[in-house]
């Protein structure tokens, strides 16, 4: 996809050098960025509003077109899937999905394979759950996945100050890794308000391209938004902003073939959607439909349960895994009386 990556929108043929001036102006340089860009608000009228800051103020027919002549530049060139195709041509186009090891092969084999690329995967979860110990185990095993012995790059955006370069160094020396390297090609942003995580996923394409990354990981993607955005009269504006950014994630997962995990928090609900009677992931139904794949955590005894709560071909189940030095890993086979009464003493 490397020459899809070069191509610039003056290259894009029936847009008009006015149209392309002003794409250019609101921070829309190459076909992938415009491919990804939510067209109406690229034309919203005036010149500071909108989400992508300093809007273009252009007709939104004339916006959109611009957008679809960036896709089918994608499509042409096999980076996107035809509107309508085959579902052989489907299937083929999933052989090019790239699987990213959790650091637990029965957690792996949960996944079938891993954590996927062109698509969101959720983990929700209380706090000590296991959610940012996954993240950081990722930052490892994704990273020496890389063809040819390359190291792959992450993208580590952290809104709750979870992200310990320690504890990266150390899974990486646990796993016989040379942790120096490796560190080098995770990329960290810590952000402080959700507007700089609304600005950052708005150019996250950029960033992707820079440090050719192959998986972003969101922890937490809601956290700023919940703690700005308080009360019922600020709910529908911190839901459309919160679905603005997932969508923008979908595209890019789809269009640059890379992995998104996304952490959740819960909040208390009277209704077992996630299989607890207490507990339910944050962010409604726009997290629900956004996500490819939603994975519940817990805790039970010493070590954690990812339960699959929704995924469009894996079934109902549940799989347990550990948490050490090396990250996640497989935990110890014990007696089911053994499990049954850690189950019982956490609340399960």
């Amino acid at each position: 996809m490397s020459h899809v990556n070069d191509l610039q929108v003056e290259d894009l043929p029936g847009v008009e050098p006015h149209i392309i001036d002003k794409l250019k102006r609101a921070g829309i340089k190459s076909v992938l960025d415009l491919a990804v860009s939510v067209p109406q608000e690229l034309a919203a009228v005036g010149g500071g509003g909108g989400y992508y800051g300093s809007a273009i103020a252009a007709d939104p027919e004339t916006i959109s077109e611009a957008v679809l002549r960036a896709k089918k530049v994608l499509i042409d060139s096999g980076a996107l899937i035809k509107e309508f195709s085959t579902a052989d041509q489907v299937l083929e186009r999933r052989k090019s999905l790239v699987r990213f090891t959790t650091g637990s092969k029965n957690l792996d084999d949960f996944l079938k394979g891993g954590i996927e690329s062109q698509s969101i995967t959720e983990l929700a979860g209380e706090f000590g759950s296991g959610k940012s110990q996954i993240c950081h185990t990722l930052c490892v095993t994704a990273a020496k996945g890389g063809s040819r012995g390359t190291i792959n790059s992450i993208i580590f955006i952290d809104t709750e100050n979870t992200f310990r370069p320690e504890r990266v160094h150390q899974i990486a020396e646990a796993r016989g890794l040379d942790s120096e390297e490796l560190m080098k090609k995770v990329f960290v942003c810590k952000i402080s308000n959700s507007a700089q995580l609304e600005a950052l996923i708005r150019n996250l394409g950029k960033s992707i391209e820079e440090y050719k990354a192959k998986i972003v990981i969101v922890d937490s993607i809601i956290s700023l938004h919940r703690a700005e955005y308080a009360g019922r009269e600020t709910l529908a504006e911190r839901q459309q902003r919160l679905n603005v950014m997932l969508h923008k994630l979908i595209r890019l997962a789809e269009i640059y073939n890379i992995a998104v995990v996304l952490t959740n928090q819960v909040q208390s609900s009277p209704d077992n959607t996630f299989g607890n009677d207490s507990l339910r992931a944050a962010g409604g139904n726009i997290m629900a439909h956004a996500c490819t794949y939603r994975i519940f955590l817990r805790k039970i005894g010493r070590d954690r349960m990812a339960v699959m709560v929704d995924s469009p071909h894996h079934a109902y189940g549940q799989v347990r895994f550990t948490i050490s030095e090396k990250g996640v890993e497989d935990a110890e086979v014990k007696k089911m009386a053994e499990v049954v009464e850690e189950g019982s003493e956490s609340g399960w």
